[in-house]
């Protein structure tokens, strides 16, 4: 190929310096990714939509669904960007989405961080969620089976003991109410039976007039924060890895629609050196 002395190479119209594995990894990538985001976005929705109407706006800051469906459309958005961006090998979609990729992983670090050296108010905050979980229990199935699940789970009852459970208004100890579950528990909070082949729905039945040692012999006496505390203290690994796998599709995911984004731009560099040249005899 012909080359102007002392001047740059010039490539033939058939190079590109854009690469096709980059531009199409990162496309299967968002893909990937975009129908995640579709999924829990349709069964964040679906969820909603299946909720009583007394209900729907009762416990909007503590409803699963909710947080399915913020999750999904921020993903959907993110990797629409991603796709589109790869696929037609646009700048300014390409840079969007590595820009709020950025953001969302700056976003995860900045919280572990402030969660670490802020145990206290962190620990705070996870309280008043309980707190607010707790009154809604009857309001919401999603969120019913979802704190069911959690104290069965954790082998704990309530937030910091057992005696939050007044705070509902169905098992709540006063005098004026009327409900059968006066004072009473969850059956989550109880002890497991093996014999047992029926679960016994009522069997935390006025636990809360109860103190600690005698109510320790039917449920879980102690509160699920301090179960949490001590589950993320002795699962530091597993919560580190979960972390790394999260950062690193976020991770990749910058580092390609960068490469991505610089090819381009060398691309478009090259395509004006050739459309200023072509007249050129020496071209």
């Amino acid at each position: 190929m012909a080359r102007r002395p002392g001047g740059p190479a010039v490539y033939g119209e058939e190079f590109s310096f854009v690469s096709p594995l980059i531009k199409y990894l990162l496309f299967f990538f968002n893909m990937l990714f975009w129908v995640i985001s579709m999924v829990l976005v349709s069964i964040g929705v679906y969820a909603r939509l299946m909720k009583h109407a007394e209900a729907a706006f009762a416990c909007l800051a503590v409803d699963p669904a909710i947080l399915l469906f913020a999750v999904g459309v921020l993903m959907f958005l993110l990797t629409f960007c991603g796709c589109i961006g790869s696929l037609r090998e646009n700048i300014c979609l390409l840079q969007t989405f590595s820009l709020c990729l950025t953001i969302v992983f700056l976003l995860q670090v900045a919280a572990g961080v402030l969660g670490f050296i802020f145990s206290d108010k962190a620990r705070g905050k996870v309280s008043e969620f309980i707190s607010d979980a707790i009154v809604h229990y009857r309001d919401d199935l999603d969120l019913q089976n979802l704190i069911d699940f959690g104290q069965k789970e954790f082998r704990c009852c309530g937030g910091i003991s057992y005696k939050d459970w007044s705070l509902n208004m169905y098992f709540n100890c006063s005098e004026e109410n009327p409900s059968r579950e006066r004072c009473s528990v969850p059956y989550s909070c109880c002890l497991p039976t093996p014999s047992q082949a029926v679960i016994n729905t009522m069997c935390g039945q006025g636990v809360q007039a109860f103190d600690y040692l005698e109510a320790s012999k039917v449920i879980y006496a102690n509160g699920c924060i301090d179960k949490l505390v001590n589950w993320i203290h002795s699962n530091l690994f597993l919560l580190g890895g979960m972390a790394l796998g999260l950062a690193i599709p976020q991770l990749l995911g910058i580092l390609l629609s960068q490469i991505l984004v610089n090819q381009i731009k060398d691309q478009i560099k090259l395509q004006l050196y050739n459309q200023q040249h072509r007249a050129d005899p020496w071209y």
